[in-house]
């Protein structure tokens, strides 16, 4: 009999290892080992867990990536990049929040995750006073249009980081997920675009809905889209009430950030995802990485159970309060954990 067998519920929670579900996880609830590092590249270094948080305009942040149970005991490196940042200040400040998880199995995927995040805020910081207006302004096909293209040109960056590390392109990248967030009060514009798995939520109320924006169909009439699948936990619904965009016109780009970037480059890896909504007081956005979006959607009671702490009409937790929500153990999900929160006010 192993030593978890002995531990109960009651030890397992004052160990730090609260958990939904039928039973403990396997893994223990704290780290275990520590990654292996050479002398040299102790600059490589990831650590186990990065937090952080904000309040500006009608939102306040809540952001966390922690290493996943599984890496933990195995004392491999959190493959899950965060990143958060603030260019420009007063109500024209932009807030930027990226997420990555580097793919699978494949050596140094953990700085293909960094790397992502930090080219992609470069570009956006860069670009940080005409995105400001395009998002106060409401130009959604000019975000779309130019954060499509920027994002697979920072795709090709990361193929021309593949080469130098002498790994095979195809297999060394990472999918991400990005918000963007005016510091105006009067602007309750969250906007959400990336590439690759993870989740897009929004708590309204009592009720879950996935936002994840649906994948672009396919434009070869034999192409068969998947079918839906349903979500595992009925609090989680598909409720998007959001009307489709029309299609771009042809011709030259709108006015704003679009004008910005030229031609596309069709860098990455999986079909583009873009959301602009409107937060409404009392609701919880979140963007969460794919080792946090499927306990979401697959294990029994956490959706519930992180509905009743972060109940919009509820203060939003402290970091380390938010830290322990997001460590919410189940059985069977073992990865990394990134998440970033927004409570509207």
């Amino acid at each position: 009999m192993s030593v978890t067998d002995t531990l109960t519920d009651a030890d397992w929670a004052r160990r730090g290892g609260e958990f939904v579900g039928g039973g403990p996880p396997s893994y223990e609830a704290e780290p275990t080992a520590l990654p292996e590092v050479a002398p040299g590249a102790l600059g490589d270094l990831v650590p186990d867990t990065v937090l952080d948080g904000a309040r500006y305009g009608s939102f306040t942040l809540r952001a966390v990536s922690t290493r996943g149970d599984s890496p933990r005991y195995r004392g491999e490196q959190r493959r899950d990049a965060l990143l958060t940042a603030r260019f420009g200040g007063g109500e024209d400040a932009l807030v930027f929040v990226a997420a990555a998880t580097g793919a699978r199995g494949v050596p140094r995927t953990d700085r293909a995750a960094d790397s992502l995040v930090r080219w992609m805020g470069e570009a956006v910081g860069r670009s940080r006073a005409r995105l400001s207006e395009d998002i106060r302004t409401g130009r959604r096909a000019a975000l779309k249009g130019g954060l499509h293209r920027l994002t697979g040109r920072t795709y090709g960056l990361m193929r021309a980081q593949a080469e130098e590390f002498g790994v095979d392109p195809a297999g060394y990248t990472a999918g991400l997920r990005c918000l963007l967030l005016s510091a105006d009060p009067g602007c309750r514009t969250r906007v959400f675009f990336g590439t690759g798995p993870g989740g897009l939520f929004r708590l309204r109320g009592d009720e879950w809905q996935d936002l994840e924006p649906a994948p672009p169909e396919e434009e070869t009439p034999q192409a068969q889209p998947p079918a839906p699948q349903p979500p595992a936990d009925p609090r989680l619904t598909v409720d998007l009430g959001v009307q489709p965009q029309r299609p771009a016109p042809a011709g030259p780009p709108p006015p704003g950030f679009g004008a910005l970037v030229d031609t596309p480059d069709p860098g990455e890896p999986a079909p583009f995802a873009f959301r602009a909504s409107e937060g409404r007081p009392g609701d919880v956005l979140l963007l969460c990485s794919p080792g946090f979006a499927e306990p979401l959607r697959g294990a029994p009671g956490l959706a519930a159970e992180l509905g009743e702490r972060w109940r919009g009409e509820e203060a939003p937790p402290g970091l380390a309060a938010f830290l322990g929500d997001v460590q919410l153990r189940a059985k069977g999900f073992a990865d990394d954990r990134t998440a970033a929160a927004l409570w509207e006010s």
